[in-house]
Formats: structure tokens, sequence, C-alpha cells
């Protein structure tokens, strides 16, 4: 019985023993080595550019911002001296596997590589190198022959556009310019005609006459009972005028040529001395052309007449006419007709003295009548003081 209870007693501690090993299983159950492993440390990103010094070139010539030496692990200045061909070519190949994108998954590694790729070149190139190695205490030289990204040279255009290009801009300018020298003519006329201008008053015979003839049209076509659009009815009652005054009266009627008269001005093409409408001979490609004809002809024509005063030649026709027009301007001369070119040959206007009564004389014209005949009394007392001086 005794035997009994103890292997009884044997059999319930083991059990128990088993009890507590499966439970403290339960509790931790991974093994004991995944306790003792620790997590790794990632290694540290490299950032080789800070040794890589620096050097000046804007340009990106070179290897840029960065010394090429330092980039393949060399010192310019070092005591050991300049690194050999062989030695730069060593670390060239161990520093272009340590950075090749293939192996190298750095977010740089490609830059990088082609950073060390330069400088391989540059210090593996006679030329390269001691051009590299004397412009490195030289910027001014450096910006001498390569500039500077502040000023650098635009990309290379092709002449025969850029001209073409041009000469069509200057084209379109001459055309337009020589419209608006036309159409400021054509105001003037229109203005001095409509405001009925007489000679003495500032009106050329050009406004007088389509003054005159616009008056002229304006009665016709009022006698055929057709009033023009945009002209004002006169009024037809005595009341109506009595109460018009002289200077109202003028208004309406010149209100109601100005459409006749700004017709009549826009049909005329040339108002002579070069203000006439554009054409296709006014454009600049076409004016190029004849530069030379006038040049030469001009030339031509100066060394003759200075020949002639050495010569101390009288004065031909042609020369006189030249000179007269210089004097009076190219506008007015055109714009005048024959008896005055006449007259303004006799005077003789390319002599200062007569140019200055002539000028004087324009002006006169310009006053009204009451204004010249003060200025003629004026000139009279003039003479007479003259004379008993």
């Amino acid at each position: 019985m005794m035997s009994l209870r103890r292997n009884k007693a044997f059999l319930c501690c083991i059990a128990l023993f088993f009890i507590v090993a499966t439970l403290a299983a339960a509790v931790d159950p991974e093994p004991a080595d995944a306790a003792k492993e620790e997590p790794k440390e990632e290694a540290p990103r490299e950032f080789p550019e800070k040794k890589w010094g620096t050097y000046y070139d804007p340009s990106n010539v070179f290897c840029g911002k960065h010394d090429c030496y330092k980039i393949l692990g060399f010192d310019y200045y070092s005591k050991d001296g300049q690194p050999t061909k062989k030695e730069i070519t060593t670390s060239y190949r161990s520093l272009s596997k340590r950075w090749h994108p293939d192996k190298n998954k750095d977010s740089l590694a490609e830059k990088r590589f082609m950073k060390i790729n330069k400088a391989y070149k540059i210090l593996t190139n006679a030329k390269k190198k001691t051009e590299y190695d004397h412009l490195r205490e030289r910027p001014d030289e450096y910006f001498y022959k390569y500039g500077s990204t502040m000023y650098q040279y635009a990309p290379k255009s092709d002449t025969v556009f850029v001209i073409l290009f041009l000469l069509i801009i200057g084209s379109v300018f001459t055309w337009f310019a020589q419209k608006n020298r036309w159409q400021q003519i054509a105001n003037r006329v229109v203005k001095d005609a409509v405001d009925g201008l007489k000679q003495g008053e500032g009106g050329s015979t050009e406004s007088i006459g389509l003054r005159r003839k616009a008056e002229e049209e304006m009665k016709e076509k009022k006698a055929n009972g057709f009033i023009p659009a945009g002209s004002f009815p006169m009024p037809t009652s005595k009341k109506a005028k009595m109460k018009m005054t002289k200077k109202e009266m003028k208004e309406m009627e010149n209100e109601e040529l100005r459409p006749l008269i700004t017709e009549m001005v826009n049909e005329i093409t040339d108002f002579g001395a070069g203000f006439h409408q554009p054409t296709w001979r006014d454009l600049l490609i076409v004016r190029m052309v004849f530069w030379p004809v006038h040049i030469g002809t001009g030339i031509t024509w100066q060394l003759k007449y200075y020949a002639r005063r050495l010569s101390k030649a009288e004065l031909n026709d042609d020369e006189k006419e030249v000179l007269t027009k210089r004097a009076v301007g190219p506008v007015a001369w055109e714009t005048s007709t024959d008896d005055e070119k006449k007259a303004w040959l006799k005077q003789e206007l390319w002599v200062m003295e007569n140019l200055e009564e002539w000028c004087e004389m324009q002006e006169v014209k310009q006053l009204s009548k009451k204004q010249q005949k003060l200025y003629a009394e004026q000139k009279k007392r003039e003479k007479n003081t003259k004379k008993r001086d």
C-alpha cells in the first residue's frame, strides 16, 4: 500500500511539472534566440560634396563649383606634389565603382558619378589640366575667356532670317510713315478749305481751289433738290435766319461742305514734295535698291559744283535751281507754281541776305490784310530814315 501511494505521488509531481512548463510556454511563445536579436541600424548617408572643395568655374567649363582634384580625393596644394596619371586613374576606378548608379541606390549617385567622370577627363588631358591649373588663381583671365553665367552669348541665329525680318519690319514702318505724312497734309488741306482761309490767312492754292469746287458742287446738288448725308439743312424762313448770327451761319455752311471737301482730298494721291499716298516704291527694301543711285548722283553733282566754284565759273541754270530748292525747302518748291519758281530764281535766294528777306515776306503773307498794311508802312518809314541818314 505504501509503495502504491508513493508511485501516485511521483506521478502527480510529474504531471504538475508538465502543467507548469506548458503554462510558461503560453506566456512567452518567442524562442530564446529571438529575444537575443537586436534591430540593425541603417548606415549614415554620405555627402562627399562637403570634401570636394571650391573652384571659380561659373560657366561649368571644368568641374563647376567643385575642385577636380578633391573630387578624385587629391589635394592640389599637397606637399607630396600633384598626383600622377596612374594615381588619378586608380582613384577614378575606385570612386566610379562606388558611385555607379547601377550599384549605388543613392538618389544623387548618378550626378556624383558624372562629376567623377568629368574630373577624370580634365585631369588626364594634358592641355585641359594645364589650363585648369593656370586659371585656378586667375579668375580675371577665366572671365575674359569664358565669361560668366550673368553674361552669356545668346544662341546663334540664322543671319539671313534676321536680316529679312528686319527688312520686313522696316518696310512696314516706312509704309505707315509715308501714310502718316500724306495724312498730315490732307488734314491740313481739309481744315483750311473748310475754314475758308484765303491766301493771306494761311490758305494754300490747293485748299482755296477745293473750297471753290466744293461750293459749286454743293450748289448743283441743292438745285437738284439733293442734300448729302451728314450735311446740315440751312434755315429757309426769315425768322430763323434772323435768329442766327453770321458766325453761326458760316459754321453751318462749313460743316455742310466738310464731307465734300474730305472726299475730294482723299482722291488726291500726291500733294507734291514727297507727300503722296504710300506705294510699293516707299517700302524700305525698294528704297535701299535706289540708295546707291541717289548717293552717287548727289556726290557727282556736288563735286562738279565745287570744281566750277574753284574755276570761278558762273552758276548755270541747274545749279541755280538746286540751290534755290535747298533754300526754300523741297515742300515749298514742289507746291509752288512755275511763276513763283521763276520769281525765286530771280531773287537769288542762295544768297543769305536775299533768303532772310524772302523768309520775312513769307511770314508777312500769313498775316491779315490790316497787319500787312501796317508792315508795309513800317518798311517805308525805315527806308525814309535810311535815306535821311
